[in-house]
């Protein structure tokens, strides 16, 4: 299984425990790159002891090999003194030390590997890593706006605006009432020609019989 497989079951798993409870969205970003970084650092430590191994290994195939040569020296010598003996048994022991140097070889060779995939693996997290919190900041920025936008919904519809609007409602409706007063005096009080001219001859003979009182109560002086 490799890290992102894992990765993948870890995060799936809590992201669904916390979306089963409606937690905030806020709550599981900040989960996933808290996943990513916990994995990282674990990564990361990991390569450490397999870098340590590698380092272990290097040396212990660099002292075969001296040992390799050391022996292939002792049984050339020994053949330059005559003791055949000496060099099958010097041989012998080159040939152990040679298969031990295969293996350590073979060894170093897949630690080789497993490293430069953890080193692929590391470089993709972080690749990763560095998008889910630039994402971060743009998921946060949705979920404030829409909490704003939800909190405004909220109030356009609360009961006190409900109430307030139907206060608006009774006040029209009381308008309504007192021009209906207003309008209803008027009914039937609409003058006719007749009437116009009715008032025209009242208001002169008005002004007639006014002039008449002026001229008594004021006699003109006599000539």
């Amino acid at each position: 299984m490799t890290i992102f497989s894992r990765l993948s079951d870890i995060v799936n798993a809590n992201l669904n425990a916390l979306l089963d409870r409606a937690e905030d969205p806020s709550k599981l970003i900040r989960l996933v790159i808290q996943e990513m970084e916990d994995t990282l650092v674990e990564v990361r430590s990991a390569a450490v002891r397999v870098i340590a191994e590698r380092k272990d290994f290097e040396r212990r195939i660099a002292r075969l090999t001296a040992e390799r040569d050391d022996w292939a020296q002792k049984a050339e010598f020994a053949l330059t003194r005559n003791r055949e003996d000496l060099a099958r048994g010097a041989l012998l022991a080159k040939a152990q030390i040679s298969r031990a140097l295969e293996d350590a070889q073979l060894q170093l060779s897949h630690i080789v590997e497993g490293l430069a995939q953890q080193n692929e693996d590391i470089g993709k997290l972080q690749a990763k890593l560095a998008d889910a919190k630039s994402r971060e900041k743009t998921l946060l920025t949705r979920r404030d706006t829409a909490q704003a936008r939800l909190k405004l919904r909220g109030k356009i519809f609360d009961a006190r605006v409900g109430d307030a609007f139907a206060k608006f409602e009774r006040i029209e409706q009381a308008l309504d009432q007192m021009e209906g007063k207003v309008e209803a005096y008027d009914l039937g009080q609409t003058k006719t020609l007749a009437d116009d001219f009715a008032d025209l001859e009242a208001d002169q003979s008005v002004n007639d019989e006014l002039a008449a009182l002026k001229a008594k109560l004021n006699p003109a002086p006599e000539a």
